[in-house]
This record gives C-alpha cells, sequence and structure tokens, in this order.
C-alpha cells in the first residue's frame, strides 16, 4: 500500500530517502558484516557514528566550540528533572514560563526540590495558551540560575515569535517539536533539549546543547546517570547509548544538510505552514484559536462546528490515506503536524480534503 500522509505530533514522519538508506544499510552496515542494531558501543565502527553524529549537529546548527552536545536517554520529561538537578546548584533559584502543557509540568518538577525557589515569570494560561507573554509581561530574577521556556508547544499549537532578554540569567530551552525546523542561534542559550521523535530521529534518544560552563558539580544527591558533566566527560558513552536512534540522527542530519540546511528547511516550512493557515483563515467551517502572531509552523491545531464532526472527520481522513489528525486528548479537536519530512503535497492532500470534508458537512 501506499505510504500514508503521517501528521503524528510523535514519534513522527521520518524523510524517505533517511528510511531507504537505514533500509539499505540493515544488515551490514559499511561492510562491518552487522546491522547497526547489533553493533557494540565500544566499536571503533560506532565510535565513529557517535563522533560524526555530534560533529553534524554542530555543523548543521552551527553550534559554537564552547558547547557540548549530549546524546540521553527518557526524554524530554527527564530533562524536566535534570535541568533543576544540575543547574540549581548555584542560587537556587529559577525562572519558568508557562505557555503550554509540557512547560507547565517543567515547571511542577523543578517544584520538587526542596528549598529552591522556583518562579513563574510568566503565563498565558488565563488565555488557554493561544498566544505567548511578550517582553513586558515577563517578571523575571536577575539572580536566577536560569530562565526555562518552550519554544513551540506542541498540543496547543504556538510557539515564541521572540527570544526573551533575560540579562546573564541562561536560557533553557525545550525545542522538542521545533528543532531543526529553522536556524537558532545557539549561542544566545545556555541550554537547549529536544525528545528525538519529532524531527531528529525514532523515540528512545534525547538530544541536549550545553555551554560548557554550564557543566558545574550538581545538586548534591543528583544520580550519576542524570549529571551531565559525568556524560558530557564521557562523550555520552557512560552506558550504553541509544545507538541506534544516534545513527538515525546522523542520516536525517546529513539529510537535511543535502537538502539545502535548515534555511532551506525554515523556508519549505513557512510555505508548507502557509498552505494550510491560509486556508483556515478563509474557511467559515474550521476555526483555530491560537493566535496569528504565536501559530506553529510545527503542529497546526484547529476544530470544525462540532466533536461529533471532529470524530467524523478523524474517521475520514483516515480513509484518504491520512493519519493522526485528532487532537490532543487534553484540548481535544483535531491537529497536523507538519514536521520537517511532510512533503508539501501531504498538506496539500489534507487542506483538499478539507475542503471536500466542509462542503459536504456544512
Amino acid at each position: 500500500m501506499p505510504r500514508l500522509y503521517n501528521f503524528s505530533a510523535g514519534p513522527s514522519i521520518l524523510p524517505v530517502p533517511v528510511l531507504e538508506q537505514a533500509r539499505d544499510e540493515l544488515m551490514d552496515y559499511k561492510g562491518s558484516g552487522m546491522s547497526v542494531m547489533e553493533m557494540s558501543h565500544r566499536s571503533k565502527v560506532y565510535d565513529e557514528i557517535i563522533v560524526h553524529t555530534e560533529e553534524m549537529f554542530h555543523k548543521v546548527m552551527n553550534i559554537p566550540d564552547d558547547y557540548k552536545v549530549l546524546f540521553l536517554q527518557g526524554g524530554a520529561t527527564m530533562q524536566f528533572a535534570m535541568v533543576p538537578m544540575n543547574l540549581l546548584a548555584g542560587n537556587g533559584i529559577a525562572d519558568y514560563t508557562l505557555t503550554g502543557t509540557f512547560s507547565t509540568n517543567a515547571y511542577k518538577e523543578a517544584q520538587k526540590f526542596e528549598g529552591k525557589t522556583i518562579n513563574v515569570a510568566g503565563s498565558t494560561k488565563d488565555v488557554n495558551f493561544v498566544r505567548i507573554p511578550q517582553q513586558n509581561d515577563l517578571t523575571l530574577d536577575a539572580k536566577a540560575d536560569y530562565f526555562h521556556m518552550c519554544q513551540n508547544n506542541t498540543i496547543v499549537g504556538s510557539r515564541w515569535n521572540y527570544l526573551p532578554d533575560t540579562g546573564s540569567v541562561p536560557i533553557v530551552s525545550d525545542m522538542s517539536s521545533c528543532i531543526l525546523s529553522e536556524p537558532v542561534d545557539v549561542s544566545k542559550y545556555g541550554l537547549i533539549y529536544a525528545g528525538a521523535q519529532k524531527n531528529i530521529a525514532p523515540a528512545g534518544l534525547t538530544v541536549v546543547i550545553i555551554k560548557k560552563d554550564l557543566l558545574h558539580d550538581p545538586l548534591p544527591g543528583t544520580p550519576t546517570m542524570l549529571n551531565y558533566k559525568t556524560m558530557a566527560e564521557k562523550d555520552s558513552m557512560y552506558n550504553t547509548p541509544p545507538t541506534y536512534s544516534i545513527y538515525m540522527a546522523m542520516l536525517v542530519l546529513e539529510w537535511i544538510e543535502k537538502t539545502g540546511g535548515l534555511e532551506q528547511r525554515k523556508k519549505f516550512n513557512q510555505e508548507k505552514a502557509g498552505i494550510l493557515y491560509d486556508y483556515l483563515d478563509s474557511s467559515s467551517f474550521y476555526s483555530t484559536a491560537v493566535e496569528k502572531d504565536y501559530r506553529s509552523m510545527m503542529n497546526v491545531t484547529f476544530k470544525t462546528p462540532n466533536e461529533d464532526l471532529d470524530a467524523k472527520f478523524v474517521k475520514e481522513s483516515a480513509q484518504n490515506n491520512m493519519s493522526n489528525l485528532k487532537g490532543h486528548r487534553s484540548v481535544g479537536g483535531l491537529r497536523a503536524s507538519i514536521y520537517n519530512a511532510m512533503p508539501k503535497e501531504g498538506v496539500q492532500h489534507l487542506v483538499d480534503f478539507m475542503e471536500k470534508f466542509a462542503k459536504e458537512n456544512g
């Protein structure tokens, strides 16, 4: 059967050329006589893979030399605990912005560390997170060890359209659902983290990009496996890393480089999102709640006039070569995640279906 247009928020669609290369190398990686799945992480051939993958992150994202790329596990959710464990060892103060479910969960996790001051620097909960707080909305503590934000909100479909001025306080950003979608000035951040299963690789890998001067001793009692400094000193090889996901990340980064880099990704992603948002703005049948200035390029949320039609839309879209268009269970409605690997034809196919569905059910 033909490949579906997979609009899943994650694990998500991967580039076809990457899948084809992984298929071709599945049984025998470059004459090694074995699959990367079977390979010892201590072997010379695998060491070349993990070293090259880190090099590719530096190259594709233009990461400065004073940053370290870590390949960890536990998803972005593990970072909700690792960040405070490792960065609150200074003044014990952190600023958090609440712009959606995951940034709120990160804040709640940080609150578990007794004796530490975890501030809400800004929140748009009162408007159901349909916009992002502006600079003058933020209440910042100059003594904070870090400022935490979630760059793109997967569930609601909003994104930060600027980078806050936090003075000398390092910015920590969860970029799980937008990393590699456009150029980012990494030097403006202290730490970036992302679960891989949206734009990087299959599930199982978490990427952390950390400025080396933040690799200090963590809070007392921090487990060895959750210590950034230890993981950096061991080049992410303290224990067995998620070897196959790292290999897949390498292939994805090579694909991005071959297809024009992050500038081309941004242009392509803006065009795809434009096709869908332009249709939504012209429709009287569908609605989208996120304010225009804060709309995500990666996760487009919308609704039909009622829940019954939402359910019918999901069912009929599955019969039309599309999958995973149901909105997150916490907010309902519909959601199209149009990550890097989603072709423009997939978005146009969705819009054509939406138009037909509206005519039949309006």
